[in-house]
């Protein structure tokens, strides 16, 4: 195995050890679902089953690529509820929060998830994989 499917199947036991926490401990996400989406329920369930999928399709070498594309995505999509969390001081359901430097931490952090995921899916400025290339791993 190399350094990409290394940091692939890292990143997918982290998504779906995250996603499963949506279920086992949804009230601690609740309060950072902006009140604008709605139901913070739903929105930490249906992130939840999102997590997980993304999640093993990194873990799994024939779905790698299109894991790699999803959880980048994934990153970005869930980032409002990070800059929701940060602009207006939300606790989190233990009643903890972060300071302005852990929110400035976990910006950078996201990025560097995003940027990672990309590099996992092998992306190419200007090339506009098809479905087939996405499920085909050089590993599998």
């Amino acid at each position: 195995m190399n350094l990409r499917g290394i940091f692939a199947i890292a990143g997918g036991l982290f998504f779906t050890y995250a996603g499963v926490l949506h279920f086992t401990d949804t009230s601690w996400f609740e309060p950072i679902v902006p009140p604008i989406l709605g139901s913070a329920t739903f929105w930490v369930l249906v992130s939840g089953v999102v997590e997980i999928a993304v999640g093993l399709s990194l873990i799994m070498p024939k779905t790698r690529k299109l894991g790699g594309y999803s959880s980048a995505a994934l990153l970005v999509a869930l980032y409002p509820a990070n800059l929701y969390m940060w602009v207006y001081d939300v606790e989190l359901g233990d009643g903890a929060s972060l300071s302005p430097t852990g929110h400035v931490v976990r910006l950078f952090a996201q990025i560097a998830g995003i940027m990672i995921s990309l590099w996992i899916a092998e992306w190419k400025p200007g090339v506009r994989p098809n479905i087939n290339d996405l499920l085909i791993s050089r590993e599998s």
